[in-house]
């Protein structure tokens, strides 16, 4: 029984930030309703009529979701999920059909549909769907910035700093880099205590997780070191 109030709190948690549902199908009706469904759980929703529509329209950057019919006139919604995928948009989508047609649910789940339902589907179902979907798409969002925030940290290093960490993480010890580099071993203490605070790395593993996410890879050995 507590099903709906639990949800509620779920979704409205959603919008603590700025979310929010777009949904296009040509059905008025259908645009009603879960326009009316959305905001009852306190969520913003913009309908649309078509995918054009829906491209006319300016994106925000914060968590969201589409709904789409998978059958629209002129166009189905498989072949606009597919435009969305190639253009690069990055956004969970839902798709419904008034015909049950579980062949073409599971096409879309194999293309990236974050869920499927066939109308009539349950109010609860969708708005849990949805609750996911823009839990998935903060996540998403997260993670971009953290890495975005990683590769500025990166990007802030001088030549000369990028290259001690290149050989740090290959694994060679201070002695080792300032004869690679022809440098003093304080000055590659200095350069590499500098990369550890830049890249906010609080130790040698931290660095080598970051440096991987950045897709960095260790500078490879000279000088038949063993």
């Amino acid at each position: 029984m507590a099903t709906g109030p639990t949800h509620r709190v779920t979704a409205e948690t959603a919008t603590t930030d700025d979310s929010i549902i777009y949904v296009v199908d040509d059905d008025q009706a259908i645009r009603l309703a879960l326009g009316t469904l959305m905001r009852s759980v306190g969520l913003r929703v913009e309908v649309f009529e078509s995918p054009d529509e829906f491209l006319r329209f300016p994106h925000y950057a914060g968590p969201s979701c589409l709904i789409l019919d998978v059958r629209l006139r002129g166009k189905s919604g498989m072949a606009f999920h597919q435009e969305i995928l190639s253009s690069g948009m990055r956004i969970p989508v839902v798709f419904m059909t008034g015909h049950g047609d579980i062949e073409m649910g599971v096409k879309a789940m194999k293309a990236g549909a974050q869920d499927f339902f066939a109308k009539p589907f349950k109010d609860q179902d969708m708005l849990d769907a949805v609750a996911q979907a823009l839990a998935r798409d903060r996540e998403r969002i997260a993670a971009e910035a953290a890495l975005a925030g990683l590769r500025a940290a990166y990007d802030s290093l001088s030549p000369r700093e990028k290259e001690v960490m290149a050989f740090v993480l290959s694994g060679l010890l201070n002695k080792q880099i300032a004869d690679e580099m022809n440098l003093s071993e304080i000055t590659v203490k200095v350069h590499r205590g500098q990369v550890m605070r830049k890249m906010e790395a609080r130790s040698m593993p931290d660095l080598v997780r970051k440096a991987e996410s950045l897709g960095i890879a260790p500078t490879p050995r000279h000088g038949g070191h063993h």
